[in-house]
Order: C-alpha cells, then structure tokens, then sequence
C-alpha cells in the first residue's frame, strides 16, 4: 500500500495511468493547448506566499532621474560596503571571496547546510558581452549578474553581489519565520480571500494548508522557505499538482510529501519526460515554452530577483530538448 502511496505522489504526468479504476494520469495537453499560468497559490489552493519572499533587496528611495537599476545597484554597493566595513576594514572588498567566507562562516557556527557551503558560478556560453553569470548558494537559492558585464569576471562579480546582499539580508531577525509571522500571515491571508477562522485550522482548506506550511517552517528563514515554495512551483508549472489531484492524493499528503523531498534528478527527469511527450503530440510546445521561460529568466535577472523557480524551469527544457535530440539522433 505504502508502494501504491509513493508512486500516486510521483512528480511525472504518465505515472499510474491505470492504477485503478477512475485514477489515471494527466494527459499532454491538446496540440495548440497553453499551459495555465502559475496563479497564487501554486496550484494548491493556498494564499500566495508571504510579501517578504520578494527576495530581490531592501526599499530604496527612488534616486531623482534614476529607474529601478539605478536604484538596485544603489542598494547592492550599500551593503557590499556595510559588510565589508564589518567584516574585513575598509577598502574595496572582494565580492566573490566574502560570498564564499560568509557561508563557510554560518556552516562554522552550525548552519544545517546538507551540501556544504560551497557556493557554484556558472558562466553562460558567449563568445561577446554582456556575459551573464548565474550563482547557486548552498541551500539551493539562485542569483545572477544584474548588471551590463563587459567582461567575464565582471558578470562574476555582479551576480556575487546580489547572491552577497540578500545572504546579508537574510540572516536578519524580521526574515525569520516565528509565530507572530504566522499569525499576521494567516490573518493577512484570511482578510484577502474574505475567509474564516474556522478555515485557518482545518488543514482540508487552502488557508489551513497554508497555515501548514508555515508552521512546518517555523524558524526557516524566507530564503530557505522559497527554496522549499519552489519545488511546488515547478510541479505546478508542469502540471504534476494537476495529476496529483486526478490520482486522488490529497493536500495534506502532497504539502507533507514534498515538504520534506528535495529537489533532485529524479523529479527534473521525469518534469524532462512530460515535456517530451507535449512536444511529440504537439510540435513546438517545447521551443514556445523555452524562449517564454528564457524572457521570464532574463527580467528577473536584471531585477535582480531569486532566480531558482526560472533556472530549474529552462534547466528542465534544456535537458526534454537533449532526450529529443539524442531520440531522434538514434532513430536516424
């Protein structure tokens, strides 16, 4: 029974197509059909998540005749400065060394970091600038260059700094998750979808799940809880949730299942293999969603937003158009 459980909650479209009478898989969507957008909630019925996972900086008073870049980079060197003034004196700091020291320094003082605290730079392929540079931070958490790099170790540095600034930002008290935030979020939640208390504590509604979530964080910070969020934005994004629901899984099972299940090559694999077979059965689905996700990726960046949900989206899309290839290679 346990192995029946697991296999209804596995992230593919395809899985349990005949499990048992009137418990099928979800099929591609028809030729032409869109895939729905990711509404708030990520596809569960919860509220959307907390306002502090807006993970791109602190406010800043617009600058006169300056636009948000302006304002951003203003934000990014004010912190790259307050840290380096506290951690290595004045002068000019090395934005991708302190990056570095910073999470060998919270692994030192006990940080719960199951990978290690090495932080991974990946430059894309260009043979010209701009070059842009992605930073994954050991929880998982994506950045990247912000900024019109005209050399390679620039855009380096750039997606440094705001990796730099938002682990700064991140270890403050107020971007922890505590009781008093769960119930501010809560009621926040309840007043916007006009619901009741009685709905907060039953964990059967979309509040009561969302309570669920929060309270299962307790003590995370807000970039530990998006890297979390993102794992139910990408099953929503491929329409899994969707799946899940026609295997007849419950909320409760899918919050509590993937609650506790990392993202890894497994659910990617399988997200990989439904895209595939959307592309098969309508041909061009896989190149529409590519470059919508690569636009999507690029105006975070430069926003310089968390990044994880739209890396691991055009990741997935990369590696559906590789099996594609190596498919059709073979069948020549």
């Amino acid at each position: 029974m346990e192995s029946v459980r697991a296999a209804r909650l596995q992230p593919g479209l395809s899985a349990l197509r005949s499990l048992r009478p009137g418990v099928t898989g979800a099929p591609p969507p028809a030729p032409g059909a869109a895939l729905p957008a990711a509404p708030p909630g990520l596809g569960l019925g919860l509220p959307p998540p907390p306002p502090p996972l807006g993970l791109q900086g602190p406010a800043a008073p617009p600058l006169p005749g300056c636009g948000p870049p302006a304002v951003l980079r203003e934000a990014v060197e004010a912190v790259v400065r307050s840290f380096a003034k506290h951690t290595q004196g004045y002068g000019r700091v090395n934005v991708v060394e302190a990056l570095q020291e910073f999470w060998q320094m919270k692994q030192s003082r006990g940080a719960d970091l199951k990978n290690g605290a090495l932080v991974v730079y990946e430059m894309v392929p260009s043979s010209s600038p701009p070059y842009v540079c992605y930073v994954t931070l050991p929880g998982g958490s994506c950045f990247g260059s912000f900024q019109f790099c005209p050399t390679k170790a620039e855009a380096r540095r750039s997606a440094a700094k705001i990796a730099l600034m938002n682990s700064v930002f991140n270890e403050h008290p107020s971007r922890r998750i505590t009781d008093e935030f769960i119930e501010k979020s809560v009621s926040e939640a309840l007043a916007s979808f006009n619901g009741n208390r009685e709905e907060a504590d039953n964990p059967n509604t979309g509040i009561g799940a969302f309570r669920f979530m929060l309270e299962s964080n307790k003590g995370k910070s807000m970039l530990e809880f998006q890297e979390l969020m993102t794992v139910f934005q990408l099953l929503h994004w491929n329409g899994s949730l969707k799946a899940m629901r026609e295997r007849q899984c419950s909320r409760q099972e899918v919050l509590a299942h993937y609650s506790h299940r990392a993202l890894d090559d497994d659910i990617r694999n399988q997200m990989a293999m439904d895209w595939v077979n959307r592309e098969q059965s309508s041909p061009g689905a896989l190149s529409r969603e590519l470059a919508s996700t690569e636009r999507e990726l690029d105006e975070a960046r430069l926003a310089g937003k968390e990044l994880r949900f739209h890396k691991e989206k055009k990741d997935i899309l990369m590696l559906a158009a590789g099996q594609l290839g190596s498919t059709h290679s073979s069948s020549c």
